[in-house]
């Protein structure tokens, strides 16, 4: 089954029910889980009640629509500290910290990065690794995620501390 094919199912659901989607993911073949990765719009925590919700509202339209054939479970869950950058804006929003980068095919002789996102440029991403800058067309990328480090940890913390008072 195609991804996109999913995707374009979820997605109407999920910004109906007020939130992002980040991710649509199928893991594994017998009894599959259905993973659909979701997010504020506003940069707030998704809690377990917004899982629910969304949850509650994917499955009136997967039964509906009933487009896996066999038996799976769904899951949905918020993207986490080190979450997938799977949209353009993602890269702009997570300018500045480090990420891990997978192409389709090579960029610059090489398909693996890890470096800081320097900036977004039309369709392109600029991270800067240890030793040099690259130019990532965001057509080729298969997949990418936040670095867990001390910054994004310390920031996360703070967010969470000011939010609680």
């Amino acid at each position: 089954m195609q991804k996109h094919y999913l995707q374009d199912l979820i997605e109407p659901v999920v910004e109906k029910e007020g939130f992002e989607l980040v991710r649509v993911l199928t893991i594994g073949q017998a009894n599959p889980t259905l993973q659909v990765m979701i997010d504020t719009l506003n940069g707030n925590d998704i809690t377990v009640d917004d899982c629910a919700r969304v949850s509650n509202a994917l499955s009136v339209m997967l039964d509906e629509q009933d487009p896996i054939e066999n038996r799976y479970s769904l899951e949905v869950s918020s993207p986490g500290v080190d979450r997938p950058l799977t949209k353009l804006k993602h890269f702009e929003r997570w300018k500045g910290y480090e990420i891990k980068l997978e192409t389709e095919d090579k960029v610059e002789n090489r398909k693996r990065f890890k470096g800081k996102i320097v900036s977004v440029e039309d369709d392109k991403i600029i991270v800067a690794t240890e030793k040099e800058q690259y130019t990532i067309p965001f057509a080729a990328v298969s997949k990418a995620k936040l670095v867990l480090t001390d910054e994004l940890w310390e920031e996360y913390m703070a967010a969470h501390q000011a939010a609680e008072f």
